[in-house]
């Protein structure tokens, strides 16, 4: 797609669900993600089970280090959520090659937009072609919680 983010050195990225530590990612989100604190297992499992998953792991130790999860029908629409690096792998720009392996993952579906919400990662993420709504008048959600 457009500009390639190298993955730092001694990092790898796979799209294998099956390679997901769903303890580690559970406790991640839910002890330490301002938008997940308190989730339960149960609906972590449910939504991993459900949708698109993406590891990075260290190379040498198979240690999963993030993680981001993708809800789509894989045909016109997707929704980038559950993005996270631990705390011992920030500042690498293992998020950032994390995000791109993503979008460049579902580049090739021909979804018409592949939409997010961040409170703090903006800059992260206009790196890597988002940009805020240009009619966000024309979007509404139904808040059930």
């Amino acid at each position: 797609m457009s500009d390639v983010h190298p993955l730092p050195e001694g990092y790898e990225i796979s799209a294998d669900t099956a390679r997901i530590d769903v303890d580690r990612v559970h406790r991640w989100l839910s002890a330490d993600a301002y938008w997940a604190l308190g989730r339960p297992r149960e609906k972590q499992d449910r939504a991993i089970a459900g949708s698109l998953n993406f590891g990075g792991y260290e190379e040498a130790s198979g240690e999963q280090v993030a993680y981001a999860r993708v809800v789509t029908d894989e045909a016109t629409f997707a929704w980038l959520c559950d993005v996270y690096v631990a705390p011992s792998a920030r500042g690498r720009g293992l998020g950032t090659a994390l995000v791109a392996a993503v979008r460049d993952h579902l580049g090739p579906l021909g979804l018409r937009r592949v939409l997010l919400a961040t409170h703090d990662a903006h800059g992260v993420y206009e790196k890597l072609g988002f940009t805020p709504l240009d009619r966000p008048d024309q979007w509404m959600a139904l808040m059930l919680r």
